[in-house]
């Protein structure tokens, strides 16, 4: 239950639509649900912090993925998230949940899609091609927590004129997402046209001076454009959820 749903469980409560004691009760559930010797859910992590707990998929079983997101649901989680999810996996807990799964970015989504509570645009925007599956972990991530997103994809600085086509989109967003890999370039031009802030996400695209993404990161970190923070290697999750936090700020 994140605060949302609680804010709404209060107003019932005011309207009297739903009684103090079961209120009481929807309030007072464990915090913590343990699975067998694998998983200690927090069903309370949406209340402190405003978003549930998201799965990370990688070094999970596929029947510990379908165990925890089986937990979530069964106490009152509607839209569960899994990143870094395998095909093997997403087959399992398909079978038994609603799953939308996306094989590009091994990004799985139980349940419906919310609806977006974020202030304004999200946009997310790669270098190249190559860089799809980092910025789509991104733009899911993301979406799932409320956001409208658009997607800028291969609009790098090999061929600056392809971003420059999109300035009404980057003009418009509360929030940019740039994914690059190679040199990194992208969110340091990004970042010096734009007024919002942009996060800068390096990716282990490129020959090998890229050395697996640590030239793009250190280019981003030595940024000259104000206004450009910078997540870790391939964390496409990790820019997605704070371009969440910064469009749902007031």
């Amino acid at each position: 239950m994140d605060k949302r749903e609680i804010r709404e469980l209060l107003e019932q409560v005011a309207r009297g639509e739903t009684g103090v004691d079961e209120a009481l009760l929807q309030l007072k559930m464990q915090p913590i649900a343990e699975i067998g010797d694998y998983a200690k859910v927090d069903l309370h992590r949406g209340l402190r912090q405003g978003v549930p707990e998201i799965i990370y998929g990688a070094g999970k079983t596929p029947e510990q993925i379908l165990g925890i997101a089986r937990t979530m649901r069964e106490n009152g989680q509607e839209t569960v998230l899994i990143t870094r999810m395998s095909a093997e996996a997403a087959e399992l807990v398909g079978a038994e949940l609603p799953l939308r799964y996306d094989p590009r970015s091994k990004t799985g989504l139980v349940g419906p899609l919310p609806e977006p509570t974020g202030k304004g645009l999200v946009v997310v925007a790669t270098g190249g091609t190559s860089d799809l599956p980092v910025a789509e972990e991104a733009a899911v991530t993301a979406e799932a927590l409320g956001n409208r997103v658009t997607r800028l994809y291969d609009v790098g600085v090999s061929g600056i004129h392809r971003l420059l086509s999109h300035m009404e989109e980057l003009m418009s967003a509360r929030v940019i997402v740039a994914a690059a890999g190679m040199e990194g370039a992208l969110p340091s031009v990004i970042g010096g046209l734009v007024d919002c802030p942009v996060i800068a996400v390096p990716t282990s695209v490129g020959y090998g001076a890229s050395l697996g993404g640590v030239a793009a990161l250190l280019s981003m970190l030595n940024s000259c454009a104000s206004g450009v923070a910078v997540v870790n290697i391939d964390n496409g999750f990790g820019a997605g959820f704070m371009a969440s936090v910064i469009n749902h700020l007031d």
